[in-house]
């Protein structure tokens, strides 16, 4: 391998670097938000809705007291935001690019494909709701949300008078629980 082509290879590492840098730098979250407005996101449905299907991808929004998920044409799902017990945040990445990008980090050299794979992750929310049906019954449902928008789906919840609890309560509640074992 020549010393021009090694050149391009390093050149185009630091070009795809710059551009996935830049592109996280102009997201800004901490703007304040109106709780007052209709919350609506992309998501996607993985488990817990019975008549949504698995891994659906729709829309979930709060209107009226009343969390809805919508996949295309077909009826909502809703539940009541009141019977919500409780809300809970995580966050992932995964891979994307699929055997595109995976040729294409096999093809870098001098083991440039590994700083690509720094960069070829997604990352986003995943929001579990915990709530109870109208006969009593405990249920639960899970979400993925884009990264940010678990978070702001959270505090709308919140502000419509779903019961969550908060990371501050939680804490207390586990070193009232260490307390009393020691």
């Amino acid at each position: 391998m020549n010393v021009r082509a090694a050149f391009r290879s390093i050149a185009l590492v630091m070009l795809l670097l710059i551009l996935f840098t830049a592109s996280t730098f102009g997201q800004n979250s901490s703007e304040p938000i109106n709780l007052t407005a209709v919350f609506t996101a992309r998501a996607t449905h993985l488990l817990g809705f019975e008549s949504a299907g698995i891994n659906s991808t729709g829309t979930l929004s709060i209107q009226d007291r009343v969390l809805r998920f919508q996949k295309g044409s077909e009826p909502a799902v809703q539940v009541t935001i009141a019977s919500v017990q409780d809300v809970f945040l995580g966050d992932e990445s995964k891979q994307v690019g699929g055997l595109p990008m995976t040729l294409g980090k096999t093809a870098v050299p001098f083991g440039g494909g590994r700083v690509i794979s720094l960069f070829a992750h997604k990352k986003y929310d995943t929001l579990a709701l915990e709530y109870v049906d109208g006969d009593g019954g405990i249920h639960g449902a899970i979400f993925e949300l884009g990264q940010g928008q678990g978070k702001l789906l959270r505090d709308h919840l919140v502000a419509s008078g779903a019961h969550v609890r908060l990371n501050d309560e939680i804490k207390q509640n586990n070193e009232e629980l260490h307390g009393e074992a020691k």
